[in-house]
C-alpha cells in the first residue's frame, strides 16, 4: 500500500483527541499484544513421545490437551515474538510421579530441555540458568508460575516431562508483566510513523523498525520490584529484586537482562519512549533511582540496584543528560528541583577532572563505559558527553532560576568545545581522535560530537559522516573502540550524526544494514532489538566488565538499540521539539531518498504531526502543532515556499501552532 497523506482535518482531529495516534496502515506493524494474556503462536518442535501438541497453539478453554509420555519428552512453543511474564497452564491429567520443567530462550539457538538462556549476571560465564522444575506430585487444574520466577524476555518456551508416566496439559498462556501501569491495549501508542521504503526489498522495512524499537522499550518497562536478583552464587534466576527506592515502573536496559536502570541506555530509550507512548513516569522513577545513590564526592553510580556498579564518567553524564530529556518532553520542573543539589554536585565532580588542556582527564577508576576499551585520559566520548551535560545543564539551571550556574555552565561548555577541537581534531583524517595520543578514530566520540554540536562547521560534520563509513560491513559498523563488535547503541547515535550532517540516505542505509540484520537473522527474536553481536553475526558480546559473555547471555530486547525509532520521527518525519513540551519546535524533513513519510507524537501541550510527499515536482508538507506554540520550518530545497497558499519566500520561516500546508518545488 502506498503512503497517503493524512488530511489536515485528520491531523486536527488527532490534536483535539489528545490521546491515541491516528489509525492507518502503520497499525499492522505494531508488535505489542492487544491483551496482557498471550498464547503460543506455533509449535516450534517436539522430541520424544508428544501427542496433540497443536492443541497448545492459540489455545482457549476446551481446545484440547497435549500429552507428553516418557522422561525427557518435550514440546517447544513459539510465541512468535519477544514476550515476558508469568506462565500458566492447565494440568489435565497426571499421576503421583508426574513432574515437568520449563526452559526459556530468546534465540532458537539455545532451545534445550535442560537449560534456559542466561539472564543471571553472576553466572553468565557458565551457562547455568537451568530450568524451572515443577516437582511431583502434581495437582490437576490451573498451575501458575511463581511471580519471582517470571521470565522477563523470551520467545521460545520448552515444556519437558520429567517422569515416565503420561502428563497432559492444556491452555498454555503467558501473563505479560512489562508495562505494568499501562491501561488498555499495549498497542495504544500516542505516536506513529509510516513510509514506503523503495531502498529496501521490503517496502515496509522502516515501519517495522520504528515499531520494533517502540516495542523493545515497552518490554523494558518493569515494576520496580521485578528487577533481576544479583546475589553471588544464586542458582537459576529470580526477578523479584528491588530496582531502587521508588514505587511504580522503571525503565531498565533489557527485558531478559540486565533488568535494572542503566543511564546510558536511557540516553536512547527515553527518546524512543517519547515518540511512541509519551509515558515518561518510568524515566522519572529511573532518574530518581540514579540520584538516590550519589556518592559523597558527587559521583553517580554506573547502574541502579541491584547491580550498583560504580566508576563511569560517561554514565554520570548520561544520567544528567537524561534529566534534561525528561524535562524537555514533560515540562515537569518538580523533578529537576528535587534533584538540583545532587545534579550540580555531579557536574562539579566531572569538572574537578578538567586539567590544563581544558578537557576531562578521565581517571582509570571512572573509565568504564558501554563496553568500549581505553576510556581513560582525554577520552573523546567522555568529553563530548561532558560538553552536552554543560549545555543541557545550563538550560536546566535557567529553568530553576539558577542564573549564576547557567552562566558558568555555558562558559565552561564554550571552553570544552574549543579544547576538544584543538586537542582531538585531525584535519588530515577529518575525524576526532579518541585522545591526543591515539591513532584510533572512534565511532562513539565522533558520532556524539556531531549529534551534540561539538563540531564547528558543516564541513566537519560531512567529513565525520564520510569517515564513519570506513567501519561499515554488510551487517553494521564495527566499533574500532571494541574490536570485532557491532553495537546498535553507538550505531543509533551514528544514524543521527548522518542526519545532522545532511546525509539522510546514508542514515537509512545504515538502518537497512544493521537493523536489517537484527530484524531478519534467524538467530534473533525478529521483533525487538539485539544488544550487540560480532562481525560474523554471532551473538557473542564483550561487556563493560571486560568479559566475553557466552552467546546466550546476549539480550534480544535492549532499549539502547532503538535509535532508529526517534531518528525516523525527528528527521524523516521532520518534527523536533526545541523547548520544553514543544512550546517552540522545528520542522525540517530530511527526504533521504523517500517519496513520502508521515508521523507524529504527543507532549502535554498536544499533538505534533507532519506528513510530506514528493510528487509532480513539488514537496508538499502538512504540519499540525498545538495552538500557542511557535516553530521554524526549513524545507530541503532552495526554491521559494508557499504556506497555506501564500508566498513565504525561501530559507527558514516562522510558523505559529495549528495546521499548515507548505509547498516547495524540488
Amino acid at each position: 500500500m502506498s503512503a497517503s497523506l493524512i488530511s489536515a482535518s485528520t491531523l486536527a482531529f488527532a490534536a483535539l483527541c489528545g490521546a491515541l495516534a491516528p489509525s492507518g496502515p502503520w497499525d499492522a506493524f505494531n508488535y505489542a499484544p492487544d491483551s496482557r494474556t498471550v498464547v503460543p503462536a506455533s509449535v516450534h518442535g517436539t522430541s520424544g513421545n508428544v501427542a496433540g501438541a497443536d492443541a497448545l497453539v492459540n489455545a482457549t478453554s476446551g481446545s484440547g490437551s497435549a500429552t507428553l509420555t516418557g522422561d525427557g519428552s518435550y514440546v517447544t512453543l513459539d510465541f512468535g515474538k519477544e514476550v515476558g511474564g508469568i506462565v500458566s497452564l492447565q494440568i489435565t491429567n497426571a499421576t503421583s510421579s508426574s513432574a515437568f520443567s520449563l526452559s526459556f530462550t530468546e534465540s532458537p539457538l539455545f532451545i534445550s530441555p535442560t537449560e534456559s538462556d542466561d539472564s543471571s549476571y553472576t553466572t553468565h560465564l557458565e551457562n547455568s540458568d537451568g530450568v524451572e522444575a515443577v516437582l511431583a506430585p502434581l495437582t490437576t487444574g490451573l498451575w501458575t508460575q511463581p511471580a519471582a520466577l517470571l521470565r522477563g524476555g523470551f520467545r521460545y518456551l520448552t515444556i519437558v516431562s520429567n517422569a515416565d508416566d503420561a502428563l497432559s496439559i492444556a491452555n498454555v498462556s503467558l501473563g505479560i508483566t512489562f508495562e505494568p501501569t499501562m491501561e488498555g491495549s499495549l498497542k495504544d501508542y500516542t505516536g506513529y510513523f509510516y513510509t514506503q521504503d523503495s531502498g529496501s526489498e521490503d517496502p515496509d522495512f522502516l515501519n517495522k523498525v520504528w515499531y520494533g524499537g517502540a516495542y523493545t522499550v515497552q518490554t523494558n518497562i518493569i515494576a520496580s520490584d521485578q528487577a533481576r536478583q544479583n546475589s553471588p552464587g544464586y542458582a537459576g534466576w529470580a526477578n523479584n529484586a528491588s530496582g531502587g527506592p521508588v514505587d511504580g515502573p522503571i525503565l531498565v536496559d533489557g527485558a531478559k537482562r540486565d533488568r535494572n536502570v542503566w543511564p546510558g541506555d536511557m540516553g536512547i530509550s527515553s527518546h524512543t519512549r517519547q515518540v511512541s507512548v509519551n509515558d515518561l513516569l518510568p524515566l522519572n522513577n529511573s532518574l530518581r533511582v540514579m540520584f538516590a545513590s550519589q556518592n559523597p564526592n558527587g559521583a553517580l553510580q554506573y547502574s541502579g540496584p541491584p547491580i550498583n556498579a560504580s566508576g563511569s564518567d560517561t554514565y554520570i553524564s548520561w544520567t544528567l543528560i537524561g534529566l534534561h530529556n525528561y524535562y524537555l518532553y514533560t515540562g515537569d520542573l518538580s523533578l529537576v528541583q528535587d534533584v538540583w543539589a545532587n545534579y550540580t554536585k555531579a557536574v562539579a565532580f566531572l569538572a574537578s577532572q578538567v586539567d590544563e588542556t581544558g578537557l576531562i582527564d578521565v581517571p582509570v577508576a571512572y573509565s568504564n563505559d558501554w563496553g568500549r576499551l581505553n576510556g581513560q585520559g582525554h577520552n573523546s566520548a567522555a568529553n563530548a558527553l561532558y560538553y552536552a551535560t554543560l549545555v543541557t545543564g545550563a538550560e536546566l539551571a535557567t529553568a530553576v532560576g539558577d542564573t549564576a550556574t547557567a552562566t558558568s555552565y555555558n562558559a565552561n561548555a564554550t571552553a570544552v568545545k574549543a579544547a576538544y577541537n584543538q586537542l582531538l581534531w585531525d584535519a588530515d583524517v577529518g575525524m576526532f581522535r579518541d585522545n591526543e595520543t591515539s591513532t584510533m578514530y572512534p565511532q562513539d566520540g565522533n558520532s556524539i560530537a556531531v549529534v551534540f554540536n561539538l563540531t564547528t562547521s558543516h564541513e566537519q560534520n560531512a567529513n565525520i559522516s564520510n569517515g564513519l563509513t570506513n567501519y561499515w560491513t554488510p551487517i553494521g559498523p564495527v566499533c574500532p573502540e571494541l574490536n570485532d563488535t557491532i553495537i546498535p547503541f553507538v550505531g543509533g547515535i551514528e544514524i543521527e550524526a548522518h542526519f545532522v550532517a545532511g546525509n539522510g540516505s546514508r542514515a537509512l542505509d545504515l538502518i537497512r544494514q544493521e537493523w536489517g540484520y537484527i530484524m531478519t537473522t534467524n538467530l534473533s527474536v525478529q521483533s525487538t532489538f539485539l544488544e550487540g553481536y560480532t562481525t560474523n553475526g554471532s551473538l557473542y558480546y564483550r561487556g563493560a566488565d571486560g568479559y566475553d559473555y557466552d552467546a546466550s547471555y546476549t539480550s534480544h530486547s535492549h532499549g539502547w538499540s532503538t535509535g532508529p525509532t526517534p531518528a525516523l520521527s525527528f528527521y524523516v518525519a521532520g518534527l523536533q521539539l526545541e523547548s520544553t513540551q514543544g512550546a517552540t519546535w522545528s520542522l525540517a524533513p530530511v527526504l533521504s531518498g523517500l517519496s513520502a513519510a508521515q508521523g507524529g507524537y504527543e507532549t502535554p501541550l498536544g499533538w505534533f504531526g507532519a506528513n510530506w510527499t514528493v510528487a509532480g515536482g513539488n514537496l508538499t508538507v502538512q504540519v499540525s502543532t498545538p495552538a500557542g506554540t511557535n516553530g521554524t520550518a526549513t524545507l530541503p530545497g532552495t526554491g521559494s515556499v508557499t504556506v497555506d497558499g501564500q508566498d513565504a519566500g525561501s530559507g527558514s520561516m516562522s510558523l505559529t501552532g495549528g495546521n499548515h500546508t507548505l509547498v516547495q518545488a524540488v
